[in-house]
């Protein structure tokens, strides 16, 4: 007689099984919502990913793969959903000769991988978090402290690579002005660190609510959710408080600064007739703003896709007019490392081209874009794809010491994708940048895109107490005070020149003084509060 068969569970059995991941991915994709224009729902996104450490009776003992699985879970519904503008890249990946099937998975792949890098800084946290209960269990607050600083620590370290945009700070920029203040003190990790602590506190306030419902109690905002709610308004309160405070600007320190917004597709820029079509439309926006009073035009990331060439000046009609003018321009252009050697490497770079012909200051792109400005792995790619052809060659970074030097001074630059990492454009400031100028390329990408690249730029004005000048090729270009305030936008894909005056500032913030000193600070208190 065989053994009787175990009867399967029932379906509603299974269905509650899946209840908590499905909890933890709607948690993560509430997150990724955040961005640009719902800063609340971050204050709470991560509610069900505090779940999976604090619900729980001994971390420890469970097991570690279910806890990757349950944060993996919800980092990919956070970066997927943030970032599912990638797949807009399928089409300049078509343009280099990939079929349409495979530049489709290309796109997918880079989203995916991309997403994945990001779910990591969760996967990885908790994992910390599971090896720490094992040697010595932390409960309570200390584990909401705890778990604050090595969110903080996982973030920082990604922050040092390649691959970096979806900071949980982004969620609160450009609208939650207030909190974004706390940026001048320890950088984009101070809104970081409040958002892991309030949600933490919530979490650990639902759970105790759980608690008490089973004894016939009711209380909610009276334990850790209640003091989650104080942090959250002591948080906007004194942020609200650092807003208020007046910029002081020197008039004599005012510069009128031109942006052209040139509008010029990146597959058509590339072709003879685009670069023909680039030189006129940069061009003619330099003489009308010059006509307008300008003491400085800025054009955007490669605005002129040819390899800058100093021995043929009187053929460069760019060049020509900011001779004829005498008015200052930064170019966005390509130049061999050595401009006069052409055996050197090519750099992505911004030139400040002055009335004497001269190349008065460069910056060349610290962080390169993978798949855009250099190929990894590209013989396998090739092998795989035999008519691919990138649009550019692989290009080298700049250094990460550099200094855009202008006739007004030095300011701080970014080139593009730049604009997430904050460090960058800290030493900038820290060394005398008076302004900040960040010139990009958002082709082909869609307005989601431009407004969290304009988000990005809105914290680096607020962190390094500077004005910043953003212009772009096809949109968002603006215009940002110190205080965060974007007081001009362009619209997208549009064809434009603005005259904006802005005003060179020498202060320095808690944070370009003393960088991120908060996230060791956290550090310092966890390991006290372990051993106390």
């Amino acid at each position: 007689m065989q053994p009787a068969q175990p009867k399967p569970a029932p379906l509603q059995t299974r269905l509650r099984a899946f209840l908590p991941l499905g909890g933890l991915f709607v948690g993560g994709v509430t997150m990724g919502l955040a961005p640009v224009n719902g800063w609340p729902l971050a204050w709470i996104a991560m509610v069900p990913l505090w779940g999976v450490v604090l619900w729980s009776d001994n971390l420890s003992k469970k097991s570690l793969r279910s806890l990757l699985m349950g944060t993996g879970i919800w980092g990919l519904g956070y970066h997927g959903t943030a970032l599912s503008w990638i797949v807009w890249w399928v089409q300049p990946v078509l343009a280099m000769g990939v079929p349409f099937v495979g530049g489709v998975a290309l796109a997918l792949f880079a989203w995916l991988f991309i997403t994945l890098w990001g779910a990591a800084i969760g996967m990885t946290w908790v994992a910390l978090l599971w090896l720490l209960n094992r040697w010595r269990t932390v409960e309570g607050w200390r584990l909401i402290l705890v778990g604050t600083a090595l969110w903080c620590a996982v973030e920082w370290v990604w922050s040092k690579g390649p691959l970096y945009w979806t900071s949980l700070s982004y969620t609160q920029s450009p609208q939650n002005l207030w909190v974004l203040q706390w940026g001048q003190l320890a950088g984009p990790i101070t809104i970081t660190a409040a958002i892991v602590a309030v949600n933490g506190l919530l979490a650990t306030g639902f759970q105790s609510w759980k608690e008490d419902l089973r004894i016939g109690g009711r209380r909610l905002v009276t334990g850790p959710a209640g003091w989650g709610l104080l942090l959250f308004l002591s948080i906007h309160l004194i942020g609200m408080g650092l807003y208020a405070r007046p910029l002081i600007d020197n008039p004599s320190k005012s510069l009128a600064v031109g942006l052209v917004q040139g509008n010029i597709p990146t597959l058509e820029k590339v072709t003879g007739a685009g670069i023909q079509q680039s030189q006129q439309v940069y061009l003619d926006g330099y003489e009308q703003l010059v006509a307008d009073g300008a003491d400085l035009v800025i054009t955007p990331e490669g605005a002129i896709p040819q390899i800058w060439n100093p021995f043929v000046r009187s053929r460069n009609i760019i060049l020509r007019a900011v001779i004829d003018q005498g008015v200052p321009m930064i170019l966005g252009t390509f130049a061999y490392e050595e401009i006069n050697d052409s055996q050197t490497p090519l750099t992505q770079s911004l030139l400040t081209l002055t009335a004497d012909g001269e190349v008065a200051g460069r910056y060349n792109k610290v962080k390169l874009v993978p798949l855009g400005e250099y190929l990894p792995f590209e013989q396998a790619i090739k092998a795989v794809f035999p008519n691919f052809k990138p649009l550019v060659e692989s290009m080298a970074p700049g250094k990460f010491s550099q200094q855009l030097q202008t006739p007004f001074g030095p300011v701080a630059a970014g080139i593009c994708y730049e604009s997430a990492f904050t460090a960058l454009f800290r030493q900038q400031v820290n060394r005398g940048g008076q302004a900040i100028f960040t010139a990009s390329n958002n082709d082909p990408y869609p307005p989601r895109q431009m407004q969290q690249h304009h988000a990005q730029d809105v914290m680096r004005a607020i962190e390094n107490d500077r004005w910043e000048v953003r212009v772009t090729n096809t949109g968002i270009s603006g215009l940002v005070n110190p205080r965060g305030q974007t007081l001009w936008i362009s619209e997208p894909n549009t064809l434009m020149t603005h005259l904006a005056t802005i005003y060179l500032r020498e202060t320095r913030s808690p944070y370009v003084r003393w960088g991120d000193w908060l996230t060791p600070l956290l550090l310092i208190l966890s390991m006290i509060c372990l051993f106390a």
